[in-house]
């Protein structure tokens, strides 16, 4: 019998998407509700299982860890990539990785509904609402504001089509943009120093990387207006922290609305959870029944294939992408 590990199940759910009940026969499931952290209790508490079942970028997996579970064959992450698996490590150490498909749509949804909340002040007001209050805030107009957007991905470019149907002037910058890619959806290609000094919103949708990693920092914070709002739903490290912090402490930007966290789960005495002029959800951009049903019913197929000999969609180290080909067990 295959041991199975599901970690990172926050809420209990992942049993409720996709065929689990099918692996039964050829393995033992067991969900791990709690985040690990620590490397050496991870590898404790993981050692007995060759199959695990990851969500994205809940837990990290370098060489460090991936070395000394001997018994792992299979990493089943959902998502397309998964920056948080060391891809060159686990080819070496003869350990599959697997992907899923994800939604194209989730992040963005969840983008909107920040940038909603923070500029009609929608919590303070639920609050006030809950409480016998009425009107407590004086919201701000989306039609004719500038939006910028960092990347033009699957995500951006949702989210582009929402501001221009909001009335928006949007504009766009990334490393690898032209003017040619931007205006394929309707935006207008800007410099970078550009994009933060003309952005009354700046949304952010690069992936995660080495070049991406403190892309905004203390000077790109300080070339923002005064008024602008700066959102996150991409990745924590992409803005660096300690620099968003001391601008929102100095008021040199108006707020910040953000999924996403350099650590996670956040520490329950983080300064964003204080601040006034930040309004923060979970990393629930990704979290929906649509995504989940991708997520997890993509990963039991890709592990009943795997047990089967069957082909499965692997990462592969060279892009950490889907890529289809026959691996057997």
């Amino acid at each position: 019998m295959h041991k199975i590990a599901i970690l990172d199940d926050y809420q209990n759910t992942a049993l409720k998407f996709g065929d689990w009940a099918s692996l039964r026969k050829d393995a033992e499931i067991t969900v791990i509700r709690d985040h690990i952290a620590d490397e050496d209790a991870l590898v404790e508490r993981l050692l007995p299982f060759d199959i695990l079942c990851v969500m994205r970028e809940r837990t990290w997996f370098p060489r460090s860890v991936l070395a000394r579970l001997t018994n792992l064959k299979l990493l089943a992450s959902t998502g397309p990539w998964n920056a948080a698996i060391d891809i060159e490590a686990a080819d070496e150490l003869g350990i599959t990785v697997c992907g899923t498909a994800s939604s194209l749509t989730a992040a963005s949804e969840l983008t909107w509904a920040l940038i909603l909340a923070a500029l009609r002040d929608i919590p303070r007001e639920v609050a006030s609402f809950r409480n016998g209050g009425w009107q407590v805030s004086v919201g701000r107009d989306l039609n004719g504001k500038t939006i910028g957007l960092l990347g033009l991905g699957y995500s951006g470019s949702a989210t582009a089509r929402v501001a221009q149907a909001f009335g928006m002037k949007t504009i766009a910058w990334s490393q690898n943009m032209t003017a040619e890619s931007a205006a394929k959806y309707g935006a207008q290609y800007v410099s970078k120093d550009e994009l933060l000094a003309a952005s009354d919103i700046l949304s952010i949708h690069v992936r995660l990387s080495e070049r991406t990693r403190n892309l905004i920092g203390a000077r790109e914070l300080s070339l923002m207006q005064p008024h602008a709002l700066l959102v996150n739903t991409a990745r924590g490290p992409i803005v660096n922290e300690q620099a968003l912090i001391d601008a929102l402490n100095r008021k040199q930007i108006a707020g910040a609305a953000m999924d996403v966290f350099d650590v996670e789960p956040l520490p329950s005495n983080h300064p964003f959870r204080t601040m006034d002029n930040v309004i923060a959800t979970s990393h629930i951009g990704y979290v929906t029944d649509g995504s989940y049903e991708f997520y997890y019913g993509e990963s039991v197929e890709n592990i009943r294939a795997w047990i089967n000999g069957e082909p499965i969609r692997t990462l592969t180290s060279e892009r950490r992408e889907i890529s289809y080909q026959t691996i057997a067990s």
